[in-house]
């Protein structure tokens, strides 16, 4: 499929079938992930893949918007060495989008679970839940969860609302580029 294509077809699935995804396939969306960008080349991330139903249900609790997590066959928990790289959120989050772009082109749905910065409950971050429950070593940040499956819900491509164009400026902040 043509990139600028799947950038204005993808959108956030929430909802899944109830279809496994072939090991084949989530090994090509972690070869997406590894061909991202980082830092000095420092690729500080390590993936969790869980397909554990019990472990995507309780995933699903993490915080509150997970609850797409439930439906989902798989989920790719996106963490980073804090020690390896002081930008390792700006790593993560290039790899997670890349994750998003390569399941759209597979045919495959997925949605975003911010971790890092959000509460569990009233007492414990979203982060210390999922570490505890994946058994995450300290040094390894929890950025977010990527949902992923057959899509069981479909959503019109992005149109032309998108185009903010009024939020570009041109040699200096406020002068319009258009």
């Amino acid at each position: 499929m043509e990139f600028f294509e799947v950038l204005k077809r993808r959108r956030s699935i929430r909802r899944f079938q109830d279809k496994p995804v072939p090991r084949e396939v989530i090994e090509k969306l972690l070869e997406a992930a590894f061909l991202s960008p980082s830092s000095y080349n420092k690729r500080p991330w390590h993936f969790i893949v869980v397909d554990d139903k019990e472990k995507l249900e309780a995933l699903s609790r993490a915080k509150l918007g997970a609850s797409g997590l439930k439906t989902a066959p798989v989920a790719i928990v996106v963490t980073a060495d804090e020690r390896k790289s002081d930008v390792w959120v700006e790593d993560a989050s290039i790899v997670a989008e890349h994750i998003h772009l390569a399941s759209y082109d597979l045919g495959l749905g997925s949605f975003w679970v911010q971790i890092r910065n959000r509460m569990h409950d009233g007492t414990k971050s979203a982060e210390e839940y999922v570490r505890e429950l994946l058994g995450i070593p300290e040094n390894y940040r929890v950025l977010c969860i990527v949902g992923v499956g057959y899509p069981a819900e479909n959503k019109p491509p992005h149109g032309d609302e998108v185009f903010e164009w009024e939020k570009v400026s041109h040699d200096e902040f406020g002068r319009g580029f258009r």
